[in-house]
């Protein structure tokens, strides 16, 4: 079992035509995601990487059963791509277009979160956008969806891992793999200041995965994310939580590199993310290394 996707997930590219698009569509099918079409307007009939180019969204369900999108349309158009998807009325949406602009963004977000609402109140299954500026989600052994590399996740772990860093969570995947832990499914979140999915929103979903017995959180200084995961944490989970915190020793002042690594008076300190997990009696590893330390001493 996986959280949000598995083998039978199937999945359309908006960009598919493009170099990022079409080189990471060829990985997805490698891997063994089930890829069904690509939509590219203007080019709709063509067939890229063998499968069908539609010119819409609209176009491409008419003609396929489609479970989630992954978008790689450049930033100007990005949210009008998800938009177009959510409007499709296709349950999950992944956006790994980094640089959109905030405004288009908060936008985005919000009517999906609308047209989740009324998906859901009339039986659907709801509407559900990931990043964008992530690098995806993959169910180990089943499913990829994103740009993360397909050998750290060839076969199945108990270990839920999100984070809201793309390299860091590579790094914690092979970590768990080498320590013969590994992942049941991974979930990058994305590091904008405007997201669609935060750590709160998928630690309910591995709090009811039979298969996943712990998570790992990797987050950063700014923003308010880790800070609302714990209050979760604390307040709904059963299961054990491991952290860590990127950036914790940059200088105050210091510009990151994620746009969603903000400041904001005491909200966003290495020191209020900290204190936030101490409070749920989470434990937060000061390297990497350490973080399997942790998990071990939790699931033996």
């Amino acid at each position: 079992m996986a959280i949000l996707v598995n083998k039978d997930t199937q999945v359309i590219v908006q960009g598919i035509t493009g170099r990022e698009g079409a080189n990471h569509t060829k990985a997805m099918r490698e891997f063994g995601t089930q890829v069904v079409a690509g939509v590219t307007p203007g080019k709709g009939g063509a067939v890229h990487e063998g499968l069908p180019v539609y010119n819409s969204v609209a176009e491409a369900t008419s003609k396929h059963q489609v479970d989630c999108s992954i978008i790689f349309v450049p930033p100007p158009g990005a949210a009008d791509a998800v938009l177009e998807a959510a409007h499709a009325g296709i349950p999950l949406i992944v956006l790994i277009t980094e640089g959109v602009p905030t405004v288009d963004m908060m936008r985005a977000v919000q009517e999906v979160k609308a047209l989740n609402a009324v998906n859901l109140s009339s039986g659907g299954k709801g509407i559900r956008l990931i990043g964008g500026n992530c690098p995806g989600l993959v169910s180990s052994g089943e499913c990829k969806i994103g740009i993360m590399p397909n050998k750290i996740y060839s076969s199945k772990g108990r270990i839920g891992l999100m984070s809201r860093s793309g390299t860091l969570t590579y790094e914690a995947a092979k970590l768990l793999v080498d320590a013969g832990l590994g992942t049941s499914t991974t979930v990058g979140i994305g590091g904008d200041p405007i997201i669609g999915t935060t750590f709160a929103d998928v630690l309910p979903l591995f709090e009811a995965d039979p298969d996943t017995d712990a998570i790992v959180l990797i987050g950063e200084i700014g923003g308010a994310d880790e800070e609302a995961a714990a209050d979760y944490i604390q307040n709904h989970m059963k299961k054990p939580v491991v952290a860590f915190i990127s950036g914790r020793s940059a200088p105050k002042g210091k510009r990151m590199g994620h746009a969603g690594a903000i400041i904001m008076g005491n909200v966003g300190t290495p020191e209020s993310k900290l204190a936030a997990f101490a409070a749920a009696n989470v434990p937060v590893a000061d390297t990497m290394p350490e973080i399997i330390e942790m998990i071990k001493k939790i699931v033996g």
